[in-house]
């Protein structure tokens, strides 16, 4: 039985060569096949309208965005001008109340005078003796 006796490191050398070599050739032929080429453009135009989807969606979501922050903001309008009005009527209602306070206090302070001058005319009449 012989012994393996292995290639020599120039024929290694040009092997090595040959099948870089072979493997380039073939992958070159690869890249320029047509399919390939209708392969590349169908992915090109599948990623191209993904983007496309992808702009619409976001552009979608800041109309929405904006119209959500309008309807805030009207609805933080209508609560401003519902707190003035309450505020209003609350003035309107506290001035009606200190009006009638105020009535009210007359009336009883002409009340307590017509009490007063009855009984200073009465004991001016007890002094008189008549």
């Amino acid at each position: 039985m012989s012994s393996y006796k292995g290639l020599d490191p120039e024929q290694r050398q040009s092997n090595a060569a040959a099948v870089k070599k072979a493997m380039l050739d073939r992958f070159r032929a690869a890249s320029q096949d047509p399919a390939v080429a209708k392969r590349r453009a169908a992915r090109a135009a599948v990623n191209e309208a993904r983007v496309l989807r992808i702009a619409e969606r976001e552009a979608a979501k800041m109309a929405h965005k904006a119209e959500l922050a309008e309807q805030a903001a009207r609805a933080a309008d209508l609560a401003l001008q519902a707190e003035r009005e309450a505020e209003k009527a609350e003035a309107l209602l506290a001035a009606e109340k200190a009006e009638r306070a105020a009535l009210l206090a007359a009336e009883q302070k002409a009340a307590r005078d017509i009490r007063y001058a009855a009984r200073k005319a009465a004991k001016k009449e007890r002094r008189r003796g008549y």
